[in-house]
C-alpha cells in the first residue's frame, strides 16, 4: 500500500502544474459560487472564447467577461408541490479599472430565479456586477 502511495505522488505533485503561472503583467480572475451544487463557467473575455472555464488572466483596463450560471431554483420559490428547477442564465460583465498583477474573484449566487454573479478584488471589496442576459432551464 505504501509503495504504491510513494507511486502516486509525482502525478498527484504533477497535477499542481496544470494552472498555469500568474503573469504579473496580467489581472488574474478566479470564479466561485456560493452554493457547491451550483456552477460558474467563464466563456468569453472581449466577445473572444476562453481555453478555461475556470479562471483566466487579462491585461490591465476595461474587458467585457461574459459567463454561464447554473443553479438550482429552491422549490420554496416555485411552490408547494414543486421539485427544484433547473436555471441557467448567460452574464455579462463590464470592468475598467483590471489592474496588473492583481488577483479578483468573480462569486456568483441566486436569489428564487434570479441570478447574480460580482467582481471582488483582493481586498474582498465589490468593484462591479454583472447583468443577466439570457435564461432557462437547462
Amino acid at each position: 500500500m505504501r509503495r504504491l502511495l510513494l507511486c502516486s505522488l509525482p502525478f498527484a505533485l504533477g497535477g499542481c502544474s496544470l494552472m498555469p503561472s500568474h503573469d504579473p503583467s496580467q489581472a488574474w480572475v478566479d470564479l466561485s459560487s456560493k452554493l457547491e451544487k451550483d456552477n460558474l463557467q467563464a466563456l468569453r473575455v472581449d466577445a473572444k472564447p476562453l481555453e478555461d472555464d475556470r479562471f483566466f488572466q487579462v491585461s490591465p483596463g476595461k474587458h467585457e467577461l461574459q459567463m454561464r450560471f447554473q443553479f438550482a431554483v429552491d422549490p420554496s420559490n416555485i411552490g408547494p408541490q414543486s421539485e427544484a428547477m433547473p436555471r441557467t442564465c448567460l452574464m455579462t460583465l463590464d470592468y475598467a479599472e483590471f489592474s496588473a498583477g492583481e488577483r479578483y474573484r468573480l462569486e456568483a449566487g441566486s436569489y428564487g430565479f434570479r441570478p447574480w454573479v460580482q467582481l471582488y478584488d483582493e481586498r474582498g471589496q465589490r468593484v462591479a456586477k454583472a447583468k443577466e442576459g439570457r435564461c432557462g432551464e437547462v
